[in-house]
Protein backbone atom coordinates (compact mmCIF):
# COMPACT_ATOMS: atom_id res chain seq x y z
CA UNK A 1 0.00 0.00 0.00
CA UNK A 2 3.05 2.62 0.36
CA UNK A 3 4.03 1.55 -2.78
CA UNK A 4 1.07 3.12 -3.82
CA UNK A 5 1.00 6.02 -2.66
CA UNK A 6 4.02 6.32 -3.38
CA UNK A 7 3.22 6.08 -6.73
CA UNK A 8 0.17 8.16 -6.41
CA UNK A 9 2.48 11.16 -4.79
CA UNK A 10 4.93 11.30 -7.65
CA UNK A 11 1.65 11.26 -10.27
CA UNK A 12 0.24 13.90 -8.27
CA UNK A 13 3.07 15.94 -8.21
CA UNK A 14 3.57 15.76 -12.02
CA UNK A 15 0.05 17.10 -12.68
CA UNK A 16 0.93 20.51 -12.08
CA UNK A 17 3.07 20.18 -14.80
CA UNK A 18 1.38 17.97 -17.36
CA UNK A 19 0.96 20.68 -19.71
CA UNK A 20 3.21 21.28 -22.59
CA UNK A 21 2.07 24.66 -22.83
CA UNK A 22 3.29 25.44 -19.23
CA UNK A 23 6.58 23.82 -19.66
CA UNK A 24 7.18 25.99 -22.92
CA UNK A 25 6.61 28.88 -20.33
CA UNK A 26 3.11 30.01 -21.90
CA UNK A 27 0.43 30.57 -18.95
CA UNK A 28 -2.67 30.52 -21.58
CA UNK A 29 -5.58 28.77 -19.08
CA UNK A 30 -6.79 25.84 -20.01
CA UNK A 31 -4.52 25.64 -22.94
CA UNK A 32 -2.15 22.20 -22.52
CA UNK A 33 -1.01 21.79 -26.35
CA UNK A 34 2.64 22.80 -27.16
CA UNK A 35 1.30 24.40 -30.31
CA UNK A 36 0.28 28.23 -29.60
CA UNK A 37 -3.63 29.06 -29.26
CA UNK A 38 -4.91 30.92 -32.08
CA UNK A 39 -8.93 30.79 -31.81
CA UNK A 40 -9.30 31.67 -35.07
CA UNK A 41 -8.39 31.05 -39.16
CA UNK A 42 -7.35 34.09 -41.07
CA UNK A 43 -8.93 34.64 -44.13
CA UNK A 44 -5.72 36.76 -45.53
CA UNK A 45 -3.10 34.05 -44.53
CA UNK A 46 -5.38 31.28 -46.76
CA UNK A 47 -6.79 33.06 -49.27
CA UNK A 48 -4.81 35.50 -52.37
CA UNK A 49 -7.80 34.75 -54.79
CA UNK A 50 -11.18 37.26 -55.32
CA UNK A 51 -12.77 38.80 -52.34
CA UNK A 52 -14.99 36.97 -50.46
CA UNK A 53 -16.31 40.20 -49.13
CA UNK A 54 -19.84 40.07 -50.54
CA UNK A 55 -20.48 36.25 -50.21
CA UNK A 56 -21.88 35.78 -46.80
CA UNK A 57 -24.03 32.85 -46.36
CA UNK A 58 -24.80 32.44 -49.94
CA UNK A 59 -23.04 29.21 -50.35
CA UNK A 60 -25.37 27.85 -48.06
CA UNK A 61 -28.25 28.78 -50.29
CA UNK A 62 -27.09 26.55 -52.73
CA UNK A 63 -27.95 22.64 -51.71
CA UNK A 64 -25.50 20.99 -54.11
CA UNK A 65 -23.12 23.31 -52.75
CA UNK A 66 -23.73 23.11 -49.56
CA UNK A 67 -23.27 19.18 -49.72
CA UNK A 68 -20.26 19.65 -51.78
CA UNK A 69 -18.91 21.67 -49.05
CA UNK A 70 -19.40 19.57 -46.25
CA UNK A 71 -17.60 16.31 -48.47
CA UNK A 72 -14.66 18.40 -48.87
CA UNK A 73 -14.46 19.88 -45.50
CA UNK A 74 -14.85 15.95 -44.50
CA UNK A 75 -10.99 14.82 -42.92
CA UNK A 76 -12.16 11.70 -44.32
CA UNK A 77 -12.40 12.54 -48.06
CA UNK A 78 -8.89 12.00 -49.01
CA UNK A 79 -7.37 15.49 -50.33
CA UNK A 80 -6.75 14.02 -53.89
CA UNK A 81 -10.37 13.34 -54.40
CA UNK A 82 -11.11 16.53 -52.70
CA UNK A 83 -8.73 18.67 -55.13
CA UNK A 84 -10.46 16.66 -58.21
CA UNK A 85 -13.64 17.58 -57.27
CA UNK A 86 -12.98 21.34 -57.13
CA UNK A 87 -11.41 20.99 -60.28
CA UNK A 88 -14.86 19.78 -61.77
CA UNK A 89 -16.75 21.84 -59.93
CA UNK A 90 -14.93 25.47 -60.85
CA UNK A 91 -16.11 25.34 -64.58
CA UNK A 92 -17.92 27.64 -67.16
CA UNK A 93 -17.04 31.33 -68.25
CA UNK A 94 -14.83 33.44 -66.36
CA UNK A 95 -17.09 34.79 -64.41
CA UNK A 96 -18.93 31.72 -63.65
CA UNK A 97 -15.72 30.01 -61.90
CA UNK A 98 -14.91 33.23 -59.95
CA UNK A 99 -18.32 33.27 -58.16
CA UNK A 100 -18.04 29.27 -57.72
CA UNK A 101 -14.97 29.83 -56.36
CA UNK A 102 -16.09 32.52 -54.27
CA UNK A 103 -18.86 30.55 -52.62
CA UNK A 104 -16.94 27.26 -52.54
CA UNK A 105 -13.80 29.15 -50.56
CA UNK A 106 -16.12 30.95 -48.23
CA UNK A 107 -18.26 27.77 -47.36
CA UNK A 108 -15.25 26.13 -46.69
CA UNK A 109 -13.38 28.27 -44.60
CA UNK A 110 -16.86 29.04 -42.32
CA UNK A 111 -17.11 25.17 -41.93
CA UNK A 112 -13.47 24.63 -41.44
CA UNK A 113 -12.71 27.25 -39.55
CA UNK A 114 -16.24 26.17 -36.74
CA UNK A 115 -14.60 22.82 -36.50
CA UNK A 116 -11.04 23.75 -35.48
CA UNK A 117 -12.96 26.35 -32.57
CA UNK A 118 -15.21 23.32 -32.00
CA UNK A 119 -11.56 21.03 -31.45
CA UNK A 120 -10.21 23.99 -29.39
CA UNK A 121 -12.99 24.44 -27.11
CA UNK A 122 -12.74 20.41 -26.69
CA UNK A 123 -8.95 20.54 -26.00
CA UNK A 124 -10.30 23.43 -23.25
CA UNK A 125 -12.72 21.46 -21.33
CA UNK A 126 -11.02 18.09 -21.13
CA UNK A 127 -7.96 20.08 -19.86
CA UNK A 128 -10.22 21.85 -17.11
CA UNK A 129 -11.23 18.13 -16.46
CA UNK A 130 -7.52 16.88 -15.79
CA UNK A 131 -6.92 20.38 -13.42
CA UNK A 132 -9.90 18.89 -11.39
CA UNK A 133 -9.16 15.50 -11.64
CA UNK A 134 -5.33 16.53 -10.49
CA UNK A 135 -6.56 18.18 -7.71
CA UNK A 136 -9.34 15.20 -7.08
CA UNK A 137 -6.35 12.57 -6.74
CA UNK A 138 -3.88 15.18 -4.60
CA UNK A 139 -6.80 15.20 -2.37
CA UNK A 140 -7.57 11.27 -2.27
CA UNK A 141 -3.69 10.98 -1.68
CA UNK A 142 -3.81 13.04 1.43
CA UNK A 143 -6.96 11.04 2.81
CA UNK A 144 -4.70 7.90 2.11
CA UNK A 145 -2.02 8.68 4.10
CA UNK A 146 -4.11 9.93 6.84
CA UNK A 147 -5.85 6.15 7.07
CA UNK A 148 -2.33 4.51 6.76
CA UNK A 149 -1.11 6.76 9.68
CA UNK A 150 -3.81 5.88 11.94
CA UNK A 151 -3.20 3.76 14.49
CA UNK A 152 -5.84 1.54 14.62
CA UNK A 153 -6.45 1.09 10.11
CA UNK A 154 -9.48 0.35 8.55
CA UNK A 155 -8.48 -1.62 6.13
CA UNK A 156 -11.45 -1.59 4.02
CA UNK A 157 -11.57 2.16 3.62
CA UNK A 158 -7.88 1.80 2.54
CA UNK A 159 -8.56 -0.39 0.00
CA UNK A 160 -11.64 1.26 -1.08
CA UNK A 161 -9.29 4.83 -1.33
CA UNK A 162 -6.71 3.01 -2.81
CA UNK A 163 -8.59 1.84 -5.51
CA UNK A 164 -10.18 4.84 -6.54
CA UNK A 165 -6.73 6.73 -6.38
CA UNK A 166 -5.30 4.10 -9.07
CA UNK A 167 -8.46 4.55 -11.59
CA UNK A 168 -8.27 8.36 -11.33
CA UNK A 169 -5.01 7.92 -12.25
CA UNK A 170 -5.74 5.71 -14.62
CA UNK A 171 -8.12 8.17 -16.21
CA UNK A 172 -5.69 11.12 -15.86
CA UNK A 173 -2.85 9.50 -18.22
CA UNK A 174 -5.54 7.74 -20.87
CA UNK A 175 -6.24 11.52 -21.17
CA UNK A 176 -3.22 12.93 -21.40
CA UNK A 177 -2.09 10.68 -24.37
CA UNK A 178 -5.62 11.94 -25.89
CA UNK A 179 -4.84 15.59 -25.21
CA UNK A 180 -1.53 15.08 -26.86
CA UNK A 181 -3.15 13.98 -30.29
CA UNK A 182 -5.91 15.79 -30.18
CA UNK A 183 -3.77 19.32 -29.67
CA UNK A 184 -2.72 18.18 -33.54
CA UNK A 185 -5.83 18.88 -34.90
CA UNK A 186 -6.50 22.40 -35.11
CA UNK A 187 -3.10 22.18 -37.24
CA UNK A 188 -4.27 19.74 -39.56
CA UNK A 189 -7.20 21.52 -39.99
CA UNK A 190 -5.70 24.70 -41.17
CA UNK A 191 -3.03 22.49 -43.61
CA UNK A 192 -6.44 20.98 -45.11
CA UNK A 193 -8.09 24.71 -45.80
CA UNK A 194 -4.97 25.92 -47.27
CA UNK A 195 -4.46 23.04 -49.57
CA UNK A 196 -7.85 23.34 -50.57
CA UNK A 197 -7.81 27.44 -50.99
CA UNK A 198 -5.30 26.67 -52.86
CA UNK A 199 -6.68 24.24 -55.37
CA UNK A 200 -9.81 26.64 -55.65
CA UNK A 201 -7.00 29.28 -56.53
CA UNK A 202 -5.45 27.51 -59.11
CA UNK A 203 -9.12 26.43 -60.48
CA UNK A 204 -9.27 30.16 -61.93
CA UNK A 205 -5.79 30.55 -64.02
Amino acid sequence: MKVLILFAGLVTGACVSFSPAVAAGRSEENWPCAQPKVPQMSTAAIWDGPSTADVGGAWEDDPALKDLVARLAARRTPLDDAQKAIAAFITGSPAEKQDKAKKLFAGLFDTLNQQRAEVIRGIERVDRKQKDLAEKIRSDVAALRELEDKPEQDQAKINALASEVEWSTRIFEERRKTIRYVCEVPTVIEQRTFALARTIRQALD
